[in-house]
């Protein structure tokens, strides 16, 4: 399990990797080279879910707590890239069900 200072960060699997990553990751911080990276998934579905199918990791970039939540939404989706660090502190269990 990922930490950040007091928070505990959800794992999602890595694609058919093996390996399991953190579902919300400081952009440059885990090695997403060989992913699908996407700035929005929304435009992109198709794409998102042949990569998948594949076994190819998914990463979303995202920039609110919205964007997050609808990410990690999808299942094709292992990670979400943030550039803030106060978005690895939200909590994803209330920001899906309140």
């Amino acid at each position: 399990m990922y930490r950040v200072p007091g928070h505990i960060l959800m794992e999602r699997w890595y694609g058919a990797t093996g390996r399991r990553v953190p579902a919300i990751a400081l952009e440059g911080s885990i090695d997403v080279s060989d992913a699908l990276i996407l700035d929005a998934w929304k435009d992109h579905a198709e794409e998102l879910h042949a990569a998948h199918e594949r076994g190819q990791p998914v990463v979303i970039r995202a920039n609110t707590p919205e964007e997050i939540k609808e990410a990690l939404a999808r299942p094709e989706v292992a990670c979400v890239l943030v550039t803030d660090p106060e978005l690895l502190k939200l909590d994803l269990v209330k920001l899906t069900y309140g």
